[in-house]
């Protein structure tokens, strides 16, 4: 059985390259050739470039495979698109399976407007025939040090909402459970990956600060202030609505489920924030700045 990786050169898709281990049964699909061809040589293993809106060039890269990994790609303002047209590829390539990284609370009016896109990929996979499983996974752990400012304030409209972060590597050994079995177990299964606890982002600051030695904390924003004091970016009006939102959805309780669906597919517990903390950041480091 060939299994296709999508976004094998970032940062989930990487992991759960290694975890599969490569091989003849394992082709990458990516961007980036001058990316792919070498990790593809570490691996032992086929690669395609491709990317998600080349409808042509990417039905070309899933001839042969029967299940595919899809990472959602990056954020755009076609990004719904982009996914509809991956989808369709692997359907007319002949691909049995999908299992689509997604995103905790996916919904068509859920907070986070990120997330709604999602929820839109969710059914045009539900519409296409294709078997699938969901896997529906919360903010990433690592996400949370990269907002601290070089103030080493964490602001946003968060409020007092919390949030099931899970590691990223809790995430990849999830996946890879999945797409290892690859037998049927999990088709139509949704599976929602948080880590074992939730916790507002005053709590995070306080762990960092504790771990790391370094004073952070969480300053809440108002809608209207959280739109305010990103406006300097020039981002575009789509990506800034979903760096604040990101926060709001927190605020609205949308992102406090706490499962044990990393456990049942992994055997083990998910990694805590504080755990994650004390194997990635130093004593006194700090953490980069992030515009979110």
């Amino acid at each position: 059985m060939t299994i296709a990786v999508t976004g094998a050169t970032g940062s989930i898709g990487g992991k759960v390259l290694e975890r599969l281990g490569g091989g003849a049964g394992i082709r990458l699909i990516g961007r980036n050739s001058q990316r792919l061809e070498p990790l593809a040589e570490h691996f032992d293993s086929t690669f395609a470039v491709a990317t998600y809106a080349d409808a042509g060039a990417m039905t070309a890269a899933l001839r042969g495979v029967r299940l595919l990994f899809l990472v959602s790609g990056h954020e755009s303002a076609t990004r719904r698109e982009e996914h509809a047209t991956v989808v369709d590829a692997a359907r007319d390539a002949g691909v049995e399976r999908i299992v689509y990284l997604s995103f905790l609370g996916a919904a068509p009016e859920c907070t986070f407007t990120f997330g709604r896109d999602h929820y839109y990929t969710e059914q045009h996979i539900r519409r296409s025939g294709l078997k699938f499983t969901f896997l529906q996974d919360s903010w990433y752990q690592s996400m949370i040090p990269l907002m601290v400012d070089d103030r080493g304030v964490i602001r946003g409209p968060a409020g007092n909402g919390k949030v099931s972060a899970v590691a990223p590597d809790d995430v990849a050994d999830a996946a890879a459970a999945v797409l290892a079995t690859g037998n049927g177990d999990h088709d139509g299964a949704t599976y929602r990956l948080t880590g074992p606890e939730a916790f507002t982002l005053a709590d995070a600051a306080e762990t960092i600060t504790r771990v790391t030695g370094r004073p952070v904390r969480f300053e809440n924003e108002t809608l209207e202030e959280a739109y305010a004091s990103r406006a300097h970016f020039g981002a575009p009006a789509f990506e800034v609505e979903g760096w604040v939102t990101s926060y709001a959805a927190i605020g609205a309780g949308e992102l406090a489920v706490v499962t044990g669906d990393v456990e049942a597919l992994t055997g083990r517990l998910p990694q805590t924030f504080a755990d994650y903390v004390e194997s990635t950041m130093k004593p006194g480091g700090s953490a980069a700045s992030r515009k979110g």
